[in-house]
Formats: C-alpha cells, structure tokens, sequence
C-alpha cells in the first residue's frame, strides 16, 4: 500500500517492507556492500571496491539524487524481530532519446537470510509503483544474470517482462556471463 501523508522517512510500504531513505545509523550496512561478498551474493558482488565510496555518497547527498537514488529495504530482522534494514534498492537513469527522467533502470539486493520470502518481488513492486507515480518515468528496466530464477521470477511478478539476452555482458566467477534485460512500460506489461 501506498502511505497516504508519508514521513519524510518512510517513501512506499506494504505489508512486509518499506522503502526509506538510508539514516547515517544504517552506514555499517553500506559498507558491508563493499566489503562483504555474502552481502550481495553471486549475482551481484562485483568485487572488492574502496570502502570509503559509500560514505562519500551519503555525505554527498544522502543517496538521493534525480539522477541515481537507493533506499533502504526495512522488514522485520529473521532473527530477531526486529525492523532492520534487509536490503537496498536503487534506480539511475538511463538516455534511451527521450526527455531526462523517462528511462530508470532499477537493481535490488538483500542479505542472504532475507531471499526467499517474498520480500525481493515486494520491493520491486513497490519501486514501480514509486517510480511511476512520482517521477515522468515511462520505461523501467532491469538487467539479471541469466541463472538467477528467482531474480527473474521476482520482475516478472512486479510486471516485468524479459525482453532479450546480453551475451556475455558480465564478467563474474572467472568467466562472461549472459545477461537478460527485463523491461516495464508505464502503459502496462507486454502482451
């Protein structure tokens, strides 16, 4: 569900996340990201990057910006119960031709004990909905490693559809990989 009057803190929820703006508290986890291969898993970690880039960007601009933005994926904690930042997702902008602001290409990561529960499709959902109804948005997109089915399976239920192979686009694992490129319309998914 979208909040009605939303805090400045919290953009979109459901029943199992919200979306919110990362808090200088949720730093340790930033950094993890660089640092920490299990954080982003398989698919996503692209190596060992400096750690100090994330709290260069926050002391930027606090990870939002009309250009690129990331949230913090709040839910409960599988081990404790607790709300707790479970993941990040992102947007930047992509120049497909048309006017700044039309083409957002999206990415989600969550930690390991969080995959698996459905929390990944939420997000996503609710990144489109956010996307759409706040920005001029017409195209979203998102690129997935040809073996991550639940990636795949996770853009598919926010309405994505798979619009092609990059071959051997990404270098992970000591080898290229095929990408697949997911694309969602504001008009509606594909037919």
């Amino acid at each position: 569900m979208i909040l009605q009057n939303p805090t400045p803190s919290e953009v979109t929820m459901d029943e199992q996340v919200i979306l919110r703006p990362f808090q200088e508290p949720d730093l340790p986890f930033l950094e993890r990201l660089g640092s920490d291969p299990s954080v982003t898993g398989r698919y996503v970690w692209a190596g060992f990057r400096d750690p100090r880039v994330r709290r260069r960007r926050w002391d930027k601009d606090g990870y939002v910006a009309t250009d690129s933005t990331a949230l913090a994926v709040i839910g409960k904690d599988p081990a404790s119960g607790q709300e707790a930042v479970l993941g990040i997702a992102s947007w930047e902008a992509r120049d497909r031709g048309g006017p700044p602001g039309g083409c957002y290409e999206i990415g989600l990561a969550l930690l390991p004990e969080c995959r698996g529960r459905g929390l990944g499709a939420a997000a996503h959902q609710l990144m489109v909905r956010h996307l759409f109804d706040c920005t001029l948005a017409f195209r979203l997109e998102a690129q997935t490693d040809a073996d991550n089915i639940a990636e795949q399976r996770a853009l598919e239920r926010a309405g994505f559809t798979c619009e092609g192979v990059l071959r051997g686009a990404r270098f992970r694992e000591g080898g290229w990989r095929d990408m697949l490129i997911y694309g969602l319309l504001r008009t509606g998914p594909a037919d």
